[in-house]
Parts: structure tokens; C-alpha cells; sequence
């Protein structure tokens, strides 16, 4: 088995893995799975009100979780045109998105990442990915395997080797509807 295939196995039997992405690693798992969702948390010391982000190849995979259709015409051209890319969005979710991904909010952040081992590992497991930083809550992200493995390795099910993105900072996280600035680059 190679190491893709190693994640994905670790993703359908509900482990949190983590993985490259555009500046930092992220941390993941199945968004349809609430146990491995909760897992992920536990992890990050995160709590489940703040909401999550989910990483995907495509808008396509993003649609079942996401209510495109309360979006106005031009807004979504303005989301569309970012992606692929390190822009995540703020966006509607449909009422069927679990409150373990949207925490307190009516809202869910998306990213259609233009990462390549991220998209072949989003491809190959068929869904988007929860992701967010491979670090416990307030400390600093992981940039590579080395670190990721010395802070999370315990906690995690797998780690997939891999090389950052060119970017600084985390992605930039805005409001779909109102294009307000959440988090900056």
C-alpha cells in the first residue's frame, strides 16, 4: 500500500490523520463521521462551537454540505473565481450539514485547495476532508512531517509525508455573502 492509500484507509476506518497543504499541515478526517470528528477535536482541544473548515478537490464534492443556491449570482462567481486555490469561504450550509462541522453557525468554511497531494487525497477518498491545523489550540501550526510528528504524532492515525505549499500564512478565510475579511493571509 502506498502512503495515499495508507491515509485513506486511515480516513474510512474514522482516524484523524494529517497531511500538506498550502502553508502549513493540517489535521483531518471524515466530516460525515461524528466520532472522528469528535476525535479531531479531543486532538486540537478545540471546541465543537467554533465550527470547522472543509478542504475539498472540487465545489462538486463541497455541495452536499453547502447551500450554493443562497448565494446570489455574483458571489458565487466571486468564490468561484478564487478557486482552485488558498481561499476559504464562509457559505450557507444546508440544513442536513452536521452541527459537529458548523458548530454554532448556519454557515460552514469551504476551500477548494489547489494543493496536489491534497487533491489526489480528497480524489481518492471520494469526499472533502475536515481540516484545520495540525497544532493544538494556540500554539504554532506544523510545517513539516518532523514537526507535525513531534507535536500530534501520538494522537494521530496516520501522517502523510509531504511538502508544504509556497505560502506564509494559513488561507484567508472570507464571508461569501458579505465578502467581509474573517482572517487574513
Amino acid at each position: 500500500m502506498n502512503e495515499l492509500e495508507c491515509a485513506v484507509a486511515a480516513l474510512e476506518r474514522g482516524g484523524v490523520i494529517a497531511y500538506a497543504t498550502e502553508a502549513v499541515f493540517g489535521v483531518g478526517c471524515d466530516p460525515v463521521s461524528e466520532a472522528a470528528v469528535s476525535k479531531l477535536l479531543a486532538i486540537k482541544q478545540r471546541p465543537v462551537e467554533k465550527g470547522l473548515i472543509l478542504i475539498a478537490d472540487s465545489l462538486e464534492q463541497l455541495l452536499p454540505y453547502i447551500d450554493i443556491e443562497a448565494l446570489t449570482a455574483e458571489q458565487r462567481a466571486v468564490v468561484t473565481a478564487s478557486w482552485p486555490g488558498p481561499f476559504t469561504w464562509v457559505m450557507p450550509a444546508r440544513t442536513t450539514t452536521p452541527t459537529w462541522l458548523t458548530g454554532r453557525f448556519d454557515t460552514l468554511a469551504v476551500r477548494v485547495t489547489d494543493h496536489p497531494q491534497v487533491k489526489a487525497l480528497c480524489r481518492a477518498f471520494g469526499k472533502p476532508l475536515v481540516s484545520t491545523s495540525a497544532n493544538l489550540t494556540g500554539e504554532a501550526p506544523g510545517r513539516t512531517t518532523a514537526e507535525v510528528c513531534a507535536a500530534l504524532g501520538g494522537r494521530l492515525d496516520y501522517v502523510l509525508p509531504g511538502e508544504v505549499g509556497g505560502r506564509d500564512n494559513p488561507s484567508e478565510i472570507r464571508d461569501a455573502r458579505t465578502g467581509a475579511l474573517l482572517r487574513p493571509a
